[in-house]
């Protein structure tokens, strides 16, 4: 094993990828001379040039449309967005285009394209740029979307998402590309499509995904002062879903908790719930609690964002309602 950061971990899928397979090329605001507005495209210029790893203007519609044009006659794009809540002005390409271009065409073009780039809130961005739009996405049948949580998962899956042979929503988050992590040394890709069990427990199981999981397991530790065992899954993918590793948890542990940094309505946390219940609800010994953010635009105070996100805090409080404590 090695440690690298959540950066180095995204540039070095990117890079094995692109040697692998000279029709991968990677575009997006700054991606190449400024070696990407995070840093996760470092050194690519200087390796692959400027015909693979590609500067755009401030122009997502446009750049969206010509990585979906290009992945339909044989290239496999990587479209960078410095934030996905600038993947709206191009979300026409993704939705209308990318998502259904295999059906429309009666399976003659296929679209292997990675969009991706940070997602949710990262500090005070306020509120037009603090959105998580998982489930908007995974709402939209021909996408599918992963948001890793560390280094290993994000090497692994992007890996495994640029060799899709269909688009894939790739979420990270700015706060996270400073994270280290221990990641495997040599060639390895991780399914998606397959949850983690990032820590055993039999009391009650919480369900994770993105930056946000840090909060479970900063609530895991303090429970387990009180004797209160956790189980944390790590969804990875939320798009396809990896419906048996839930079900399996909560047959074990018959309680459980959602944390989801979305806005209450609609969102991942209320499709897991309905699968429960229709799968395992006389497995429940407690109605579900699902944490999600304030329903309110993003707010910019630093007092107010901190009420506005759910925290370890919020979720030892929902661990203890289950379990009747």
């Amino acid at each position: 094993m090695k440690t690298l950061q959540f950066r180095e971990a995204i540039a070095e899928a990117m890079s094995e990828e692109m040697r692998r397979d000279d029709t991968i090329y990677l575009m997006g605001e700054e991606v190449a001379e400024y070696n990407g507005a995070y840093k996760a495209s470092k050194g690519m210029l200087d390796e692959f040039g400027p015909e693979r790893v590609i500067d755009t203007p401030i122009s997502e519609l446009g750049f969206a449309g010509v990585g979906v044009g290009s992945a339909m006659i044989g290239n496999r794009p990587i479209i960078e967005f410095m934030t996905f809540n600038f993947s709206l002005v191009g979300i026409d390409q993704i939705i209308n285009n990318a998502a259904k271009i295999r059906q429309m065409s009666g399976g003659q073009f296929n679209c292997p394209i990675v969009f991706r780039g940070p997602t949710a809130s990262a500090g005070q961005l306020a509120a037009t740029h603090s959105q998580a739009f998982e489930s908007w996405y995974a709402n939209c049948p021909g996408l599918k979307v992963v948001v890793p949580s560390n280094p290993a998962d994000a090497k692994g899956l992007l890996k495994t998402a640029i060799r899709d042979d269909d688009p894939v929503i790739f979420m990270e988050s700015e706060q996270m590309y400073g994270d280290k992590g221990e990641v495997p040394e040599g060639e390895y890709t991780i399914p998606i499509g397959v949850a983690d069990i990032k820590r055993e427990g039999t009391d009650v199981t919480i369900i994770s995904f993105g930056k946000i999981i840090k909060e479970a397991y900063k609530a895991a530790d303090e429970l387990e002062r009180e004797g209160i065992s956790c189980e944390i899954i790590d969804l990875r993918t939320v798009r396809p879903m990896d419906h048996d590793a839930i079900l399996n948890s909560v047959k074990k542990t018959n309680r459980m908790v959602i944390l989801e940094e979305a806005w209450p309505f609609g969102n991942v946390a209320t499709e897991i719930i309905y699968h429960v219940q229709d799968k395992a609800f006389d497995y429940l010994d407690a109605p579900i609690v699902k944490l999600n953010t304030a329903d309110t635009p993003a707010p910019y105070s630093p007092v107010l964002l901190a009420e506005w996100l759910p925290n370890h805090e919020d979720v030892i409080k929902a661990v203890k309602k289950v379990l009747y404590r």
